[in-house]
């Protein structure tokens, strides 16, 4: 199984936490990919390329809710392109500060509606990240990380024991 961590981001914290995840998750899987979202499209999800492949979305929030400018162009193409993607299995990490609650970890919860509606299977719930929470968010990704992927692994394994 591979890991493939997409990283959207403008300050590189949500690279930080991505880091962080690949370092914390090494002893469940070994292949683990951190990659930027700079110049992806939705060919990153490609049924020849995803086969054994749990995608985990780490997004920063910018603006008025929106994603970041690197995350962009894969964004945009979810809905430009639309295909069905019920082989994508993904989970999601958003990063936001709810000192604007209207649009709190937006960046993330856009992605995964994006995906949802394309047929896209998110494991577990949607992680997010406060910035006002004084917490770094690297500390926090790296254990929630963790326990997803040690979760996603189990799912992964029962629904291929099953088909």
């Amino acid at each position: 199984m591979k890991l493939t961590i997409l990283v959207g981001t403008m300050s590189s914290t949500a690279n930080s936490v991505a880091q962080a995840v690949q370092l914390a998750c090494s002893d469940l899987v070994g292949d683990i990919e951190v990659t930027l979202m700079d110049d992806l499209d939705i060919g990153i999800f490609e049924a020849g390329k995803v086969a054994n492949t749990l995608y985990l979305i780490c997004s920063s929030t910018y603006g008025s809710g929106d994603v970041p400018d690197n995350a962009r162009t894969l964004f945009e193409s979810l809905s430009a392109q639309p295909q069905y993607l019920g082989h994508v299995r993904y989970g999601v990490m958003a990063l936001g500060d709810s000192c604007y609650p209207q649009t709190f970890c937006f960046g993330g919860k856009q992605f995964d509606t994006a995906l949802q509606d394309l047929g896209g299977q998110r494991l577990g719930e949607i992680w997010c990240h406060d910035a006002s929470s004084g917490i770094p968010p690297e500390t926090d990704g790296a254990a929630w990380g963790h326990l997803w992927l040690s979760s996603a692994l189990q799912t992964v394994s029962v629904s291929s024991a099953a088909a």
